[in-house]
């Protein structure tokens, strides 16, 4: 039997979300109720509303919180990466993919739980923060490309995330019937390796 915490309990906000996210893995973002979150966090269905108006703002709440690891991985993998442009783009990709993995349930709670980012301020700017690594990673890598052949650096990362949410949806849940002779990561390395040949920015023969 699950312990009754009470309002006392001081994380009470953080221990609903956490119930939220291994909800969303186990049932997908539209398989819970509120009540199946409040019993798993150990406290009544009316402590949810001290802290969520209901399970939308619940969700939207551990959308925020994953966009915020979300946005220091991308970063630290941009910022940490080796000296060249093109090997810290890569490093931004491949941690696309190693959130994804590590954070299933944030990862659904951003992209697949139709929760918008502009459905509150705080949402927007982490989300903003996230994709502003990507559009500053891909501007750097294109900055040499005649401005007449330079591809928006806005849809430059939207074909990558694009291709990696691909990846990550295809090939990195294990989900049955969908495993690849190839891991997830050099899938995702081999496409974007094609898409970056594409725009000169890879040697042919690479």
């Amino acid at each position: 039997m699950v312990k009754k915490r009470g309002y006392h309990h001081g994380n009470l906000r953080m221990a609903l979300v956490e119930a939220a996210l291994s909800l969303i893995e186990e049932k997908g973002p539209t398989g819970f109720t509120l009540s199946e979150a409040a019993k798993r966090a150990g406290v009544t269905p009316a402590a949810v509303y001290r802290h969520f108006e209901g399970r939308e703002d619940l969700i939207a709440e551990a959308a925020r919180q994953g966009y915020e690891i979300f946005a220091d991985l991308l970063e630290y993998a941009w910022e940490k990466g080796d000296v060249s442009d093109l090997a810290r783009f890569e490093s931004v990709g491949r941690a696309y993919l190693a959130f994804a993995r590590r954070y299933p349930g944030h990862y659904v709670a951003m992209f697949e739980s139709g929760i918008h980012v502009n459905r509150s301020p705080l949402l927007a700017e982490v989300s903003a923060r996230a994709m502003g690594i990507m559009e500053q990673a891909a501007d750097r890598l294109i900055a040499h490309i005649p401005l007449e052949k330079r591809p928006p650096a806005r849809m430059f990362s939207a074909h990558i995330r694009a291709m990696s949410h691909g990846v990550v949806e295809l090939f990195a849940r294990n989900a049955p019937g969908t495993a690849s002779p190839f891991s997830p990561e050099d899938l995702l390395e081999s496409g974007i390796g094609v898409y970056l040949r594409g725009l000169g920015l890879i040697d042919p023969d690479h």
